[in-house]
């Protein structure tokens, strides 16, 4: 399938969703915890789920693995080969914000481009994918301008189509109301708003930068009719549960994993587990090799997941660390 995806490197801007250790490596070892208090293995390898995220997956089927941005502090040639990945978990879509466990600000999507775009030694290639994926957090903390956030997600855009990035991976946001943080508050008519309104504006954003910017490939992946599609059949994708997370606790502090923890969409409250990245990155794979330029129809997105239960559902994790999505 690689050869099918040649793309030069594979850049990386957002959030948790995306993070492949840039937290955990900022927080010395601490966010997410990898241990529970009963010892139990918890986050894997500084993702914020129970193993190897869609980054993983998707950068292993076109042959490019992203190295986490900050090392790239001390040695900026560090992603030369394979490409940066400056996503970090708490990002919200704008330049910065608080997280828990950091004294200063993080930077957001537009922030990360912004440090992206500073790195003299890694250029900004014609040949790579560049993937934007965020604006959950802006929600969850209680950001209700959406049109901000898209601006910022479209603004993220157009700086690096400036800078010549001509392909972009974009993703929209699941029904945020209906994770188990929002249910236990009380929140799931708000955020399920917020998402359908901002999927409706980032659409209409990225519209307008193909009209604008014909010379983009700027591909969507439906993330939202993905989950609406697993919560309505989840059997088919090989899940038990799609309401509860498997973890007590969160990545702060974890009191029990669960002995099954890939039988859950939700590892945590908000995070999805391993086997749920692994449709993420089915879907991302698929809107590129079909050639979506928009948001597919459902009926496409449910064609999707209909092979990706067929083969990628299941995750094999060889001795030497290569992931594998199943055919």
């Amino acid at each position: 399938m690689a050869a099918d995806f040649n793309f030069s490197q594979f850049f990386v801007f957002g959030d948790s969703l995306s993070d492949t250790g840039n937290t955990f490596t900022a927080t010395k070892g601490t966010i997410p915890v990898p241990t529970s208090s009963l010892g139990q293995p918890a986050y894997f390898q500084g993702r914020f789920s129970n193993g190897p995220i869609w980054v993983d997956y998707f950068g292993q089927q076109i042959g490019k693995t992203p190295t986490p941005a900050l090392p790239l502090q001390l040695n900026p040639s560090l992603g030369s080969q394979g490409g940066v990945n400056f996503a970090l978990g708490g990002a919200q879509s704008g330049i910065s914000a608080t997280f828990p466990g950091f004294q200063g600000d993080i930077p957001g999507v537009v922030g990360q481009v912004g440090l992206f775009s500073s790195q003299p030694n890694v250029p900004v290639d014609s040949n790579a994918i560049y993937s934007i994926f965020g604006g959950s957090n802006d929600y969850i903390a209680g950001n209700t301008n959406v049109s901000q956030v898209v601006t910022n997600l479209a603004s993220s855009i157009d700086l690096l189509a400036q800078k010549n990035a001509k392909n972009f991976l974009v993703f929209n946001l699941p029904d945020l109301g209906d994770t188990p943080f929002a249910r236990v508050r009380g929140a799931t008519g708000v955020l399920n708003g917020l998402a359908q309104e901002h999927n409706k504006e980032l659409a209409s954003a990225l519209d307008n930068l193909r009209t604008a910017r014909p010379d983009l490939n700027i591909y969507s992946v439906d993330i939202n009719t993905l989950f609406k599609t697993v919560r309505a059949n989840p059997s088919s994708f090989g899940f038990e549960n799609v309401v509860d997370a498997c973890v007590t606790g969160n990545f702060l502090s974890v009191t029990n994993v669960c002995s099954n923890p890939n039988d859950f969409v939700f590892f945590d409250d908000v995070h999805p587990s391993e086997r749920a990245h692994s449709l993420i990155a089915s879907a991302a794979l698929a809107s590129i090799k079909s050639g979506n330029k928009s948001v597919p129809e459902p009926s496409v997105v449910v064609g999707v997941l209909t092979l990706a239960s067929l083969g990628a559902v299941r995750v094999l994790k060889r001795k030497n660390k290569k992931l594998v999505l199943l055919k």
